[in-house]
């Protein structure tokens, strides 16, 4: 390491910014921390992204806690997947502690116990917070061929039977919609309409179908359907403090496909409604999202190439995205290349997996005096080496650094005052109730229904024979052949297991 003056006037003119800046703590220097050599980000650079990472308990989110805080009191809205439920104290003052202004004081920080706005959402309603839902038809046949893995045919065909759907009039809202679209192309009742769309084979709307009833399984039932989440609500000022709004993800180690399905939509949705602002003074919306294996573990290469795309351009629409997780190699690298902000906690070496972690980490930060796999194994809770990028684009210097500490309550907010913010929200009565008005699987159920009605109607109107000999078999009526027929058996069994899965099975959504 150099001699500590260098360090110290090196890292105060490398994080002296002319702009606001969100305050992440103070250098650290043989174990004492400066005051004087303040380590901080420049808010018009958040929107150029960035990676929190480290070992489990190293206070990665605390971190995240720290800077979503400074994010929402410079009027800058925030938006963060709460894992693991440790965020939600945001919303209520923190509480004072000797110890906790030993440590401010020892960092020049004045601590006041805040709480700030906040928001609790959940996936289509799969938690206490308010649900967040889409509807099939504006997630659109392109994104959700993404999330389903489907390849550039299968793609080609989904697009098909969008098509198919909106010439018929047949509305898509929820993936039993489109399940009962698909069934009835595939089944002899619809195979003229099937015939008709040309470039849709039967095999492969079976493949889709079996795709979308794995994707059920996953809890997407629960994510698509209305009211239809508006991201604009994201956005929301009160008080001068951007909101921050928080997602509740249960169980996301088993359902990690939803977590990537919202992603997509969301950041699609956003790119396409927000303007270009290109460089701005702060962002208008920062996005935190912990734990952020769980959302590449196993993912598709068209999911990959989505979010690496999407990273990359919607900086110019004045956003920022934080990813959160345990080391770089977490992260692909197309999506790496994008993160201009380090904020990188302790790494662990126990393994020889972990030992390569940290060699592929240090190769990632910028040349420094410190001996990076040395103090990135000796680094204390709360402490990180960071780099960020300066107003002028370029990588400020590596600091050791000691982070502040947040300001609100570093802890689950209780069941009750989670319950009371969220019935005071407005979004609470515009979100909550489910609509479930007429789409393609009433339409079609009701087709099936109208059938059957015509079928028995023409049966009791038809005139009886005279007489006809014993011995010879009395011709069918037209009904009892059309219900009989192998066409109507098929269309109605595969139409009656959708109406029963609809009203009582698994895929039933929840009010």
């Amino acid at each position: 390491m150099a001699e500590t003056p260098d360090v110290v006037e090196t890292v105060k003119q490398g994080y002296a910014f002319e702009g606001p800046a969100i305050e992440l703590g103070a250098l650290l220097v043989d174990g004492t921390p400066n005051p004087a050599a303040a380590v901080r980000i420049p808010l018009s650079m958040v929107n150029r992204h960035g990676l929190v990472a480290g070992a489990t308990g190293t206070g990665k989110t605390k971190t995240l806690q720290l800077m979503a805080e400074q994010l929402s009191a410079a009027g800058v809205a925030v938006f963060a997947a709460d894992i693991k439920g440790d965020l939600s104290g945001i919303s209520q003052p923190g509480e004072e502690s000797e110890k906790l202004l030993a440590r401010t004081k020892a960092i020049g920080q004045e601590w006041t116990a805040t709480g700030f706005p906040t928001e609790f959402y959940a996936l289509g309603g799969q938690g206490s917070g308010i649900p967040i839902r889409a509807t099939i038809t504006s997630f659109g046949p392109m994104l959700l061929s993404k999330v389903l893995g489907l390849n550039d045919v299968q793609e080609s065909s989904l697009g098909l039977i969008f098509h198919y759907a909106d010439k018929q009039g047949l509305t898509l809202l929820d993936l039993k919609d489109l399940r009962a679209v698909i069934t009835h192309l595939t089944s002899d009742e619809g195979k003229g309409d099937l015939k008709e769309l040309g470039g849709l084979s039967a095999a492969t709307a079976g493949v889709i179908l079996r795709s979308l009833i794995g994707f059920a399984d996953q809890g997407a039932e629960a994510f698509f359907g209305e009211p239809e989440f508006d991201t604009a609500d994201l956005m929301q000022e009160r008080d001068g403090k951007g909101v921050v709004s928080l997602l509740e993800l249960p169980n996301l180690q088993d359902r990690p496909a939803l977590f990537s399905t919202f992603l997509m939509w969301l950041l699609a949705d956003l790119f396409h409604d927000l303007p270009e602002v290109g460089d701005v003074d702060k962002p208008k919306l920062v996005f935190f999202f912990d734990e952020a294996h769980l959302l590449f573990n196993d993912a598709s290469k068209a999911f990959l190439d989505s979010i690496a795309q999407t990273v990359r351009l919607i900086r110019s629409k004045g956003v920022g995205v934080f990813f959160v997780t345990q080391t770089p190699k977490d992260v692909p690298d197309d999506v790496l290349a994008q993160l201009g902000s380090r904020v990188q906690h302790q790494l662990r070496a126990h393994t020889p997996n972990d030992a390569k972690a940290l060699k592929a980490t240090v190769s990632t930060f910028p040349n420094s005096s410190y001996d990076l796999a040395e103090v990135l194994t000796q680094l204390g809770i709360g402490e990180a080496i960071v780099t960020v990028m300066n107003e002028k684009g370029a990588p400020t210097p590596v600091a050791w650094t000691r982070l502040r500490a947040p300001q609100s309550l570093m802890a689950p907010a209780s069941a009750e005052q989670l319950t009371a913010t969220v019935q005071a929200s407005p979004g609470y009565a515009k979100y909550t109730e489910v609509i479930d008005r007429e789409s393609a699987y009433e339409k079609l159920a009701a087709k099936v229904q109208a059938g059957a009605a015509q079928a028995e109607a023409e049966a009791k109107s038809e005139p009886q024979p005279k007489s006809a000999p014993r011995s010879q078999k009395q011709e069918k009526s037209m009904v009892e052949q059309v219900v009989g027929s192998s066409a109507f058996k098929q269309f109605a069994r595969s139409a009656g297991r959708e109406i029963i899965r609809g009203l009582f099975g698994s895929a039933r959504r929840k009010r």
